[in-house]
């Protein structure tokens, strides 16, 4: 696997099996995206005002080809928690109302439905059993971050909207995971990140809306895109001077991953790894092999809320620990191979004995 981590820019003395943090941009994508900041730089003007509309239809375009969307029923945004935040504030939730998810959510947003609403948390196969009159939204994890578990997105969506509720999916971590098709999907909300494992600059994610709540969704600020007439995606790109150079490098993030797409060996390199530290670990799985691509949580067998920094500053392993110490969760990128998992059995295996 040297030659396709040398596509990437990732510091060779380390170990890097956390990609499903904050991803890692290849070094073709990384050089798209600065030069796209240099003609930004060469002539500000012409770039903001003349030009960036069109090249971010342009971009939205093909983004909406890769998700199965039309380009103009999604809007870029920083990041899904951001994506997530419009969405909620859509659903113009009242006191009282509640929304219905999981207890296997990312803590943001958690503590975005938190501030406008009664959260309800329940197992994913108990979920509906917590619907009631109060009942507006189901809010749910296509993979989920700390657990990193394929949840059944398609069955929860079409059964919330069976019910009458909204849906509200985050897609962090699906996308270039999981072969999307929104359209066909249904959810009402779908909020994902290009910069985790499409491999895109950091600061590029979507927010996909149904036609029908569009006309709901608020940009972050208020700024000219608000300006008669006003649409679904001037009040949401229109947001004041900012750099775009992130979103404009999808298209080119995108080419990278269909031109190096080896998710299949990727997904089993990450089950095999899941069964060695289950077995290194003495610890048993948190869920059906089914549930995981490639990502997967594995229990320590005591919390240890150090073990991650250790892991780094002694092996020059970089992986995530959860915060209560309990699970351990490794990623594999298309830069990842056998070698990188045998370093960090070796390494857990030291510290185990320590």
């Amino acid at each position: 696997m040297g030659p396709v981590r040398d596509l990437f820019l990732l510091d060779p003395e380390v170990t890097f099996l956390n990609h499903g943090s904050f991803g890692a941009a290849p070094r073709a994508v990384f050089e798209r995206y600065q030069a796209w900041e240099r003609e930004l730089e060469r002539e500000p003007v012409d770039f903001i005002a003349r030009r960036l509309g069109p090249l971010l239809e342009d971009a939205r375009a093909e983004l909406g080809s890769f998700v199965g969307a039309r380009g103009d029923d999604l809007t870029f945004v920083q990041n899904a928690t951001t994506g997530v935040n419009m969405a909620a504030r859509a659903l113009d939730l009242r006191p009282g109302d509640e929304v219905l998810t999981t207890n296997l959510e990312y803590g943001a947003c958690v503590l975005t439905w938190h501030r406008l609403c009664t959260l309800v948390q329940a197992s994913f196969d108990e979920l509906f059993e917590h619907v009631t009159e109060r009942t507006k939204a189901v809010f749910v994890s296509h993979i989920t971050s700390e657990t990193a578990l394929l949840l059944p997105v398609e069955e929860i969506v079409s059964r919330a909207r069976s019910l009458g509720l909204a849906t509200v999916v985050d897609g962090a971590h699906a996308v270039a995971q999981v072969d999307l098709d929104l359209e066909a999907l249904g959810a009402d909300f779908y909020s994902g990140n290009c910069h985790k494992w499409l491999c895109a600059p950091k600061g590029a994610g979507f927010l996909h809306v149904r036609p029908e709540w569009q006309e709901r969704v608020d940009g972050v600020i208020t700024s000219w895109g608000y300006e008669e007439p006003a649409t679904f995606i001037s009040r949401t790109e229109r947001q004041g001077t900012r750099d775009s150079a992130a979103y404009l490098s999808v298209p080119t993030a995108i080419e990278f991953v269909r031109e190096h797409d080896v998710r299949e060996r990727c997904v089993a390199l990450c089950r095999e790894a899941r069964r060695d530290l289950c077995e290194l670990l003495g610890t048993e799985p948190i869920a059906p092999e089914s549930m995981v691509l490639q990502m997967a949580s594995v229990r320590l067998p005591a919390p240890d809320t150090g073990l991650s920094q250790r892991l780094f500053d002694e092996h020059r392993v970089e992986i995530p620990v959860s915060h209560d110490g309990e699970l351990l969760r490794i990623s594999i990128a298309p830069y990842n191979d056998r070698a990188d998992v045998n370093r960090l059995l070796a390494a857990l295996a030291r510290e185990l004995h320590a």
